[in-house]
């Protein structure tokens, strides 16, 4: 285990918290993704794709977006620990289109670089190097 992420229901969206030890130092891009299954031998590709994924709106800056999914990075020092907390108003724990612990669950993923937060399909985050199954409780 690398660390431990929380999210709580508020009135209007889902705060979350991420903390997170022996990671590379420097920005890493942060999402939601749609599945709650993390392999690592799968490249953690069984998480597949954003929460509420729309083509061609990734990006917190993104004139389309942002896709549900999208967070802002994760900033790793130089001692390995990163933190991060965040508000989103664009999905909730449960109930309603975007919610996390649906039926096949959610997960965070963290990728190996910072995410722009406009190129497509990611912002330029680069791999997926971590990821952490969302549950209920």
């Amino acid at each position: 285990m690398i660390g431990t992420a929380t999210a709580q229901q508020g009135p209007h969206g889902v705060l979350l918290h991420v903390r997170v030890r022996d990671l590379p130092p420097g920005k890493h891009g942060l999402h939601l993704h749609s599945h709650g299954v993390c392999e690592p031998g799968e490249g953690f590709k069984t998480a597949k794709g954003h929460v509420g994924k729309v083509e061609g709106a990734h990006g917190l800056m993104n004139p389309k977006g942002p896709e549900p999914g999208d967070l802002p990075n994760l900033y790793v020092g130089s001692d390995g620990v990163g933190e991060m907390e965040a508000y989103t108003t664009l999905v909730s724990l449960e109930g309603g289109d975007n919610a996390l612990l649906d039926a096949d669950g959610s997960t965070f993923i963290i990728h190996e670089k910072g995410d722009d937060h406009k190129s497509q399909p990611i912002g330029g985050a680069g791999g997926r190097i971590a990821c952490g199954i969302l549950t209920a409780g």
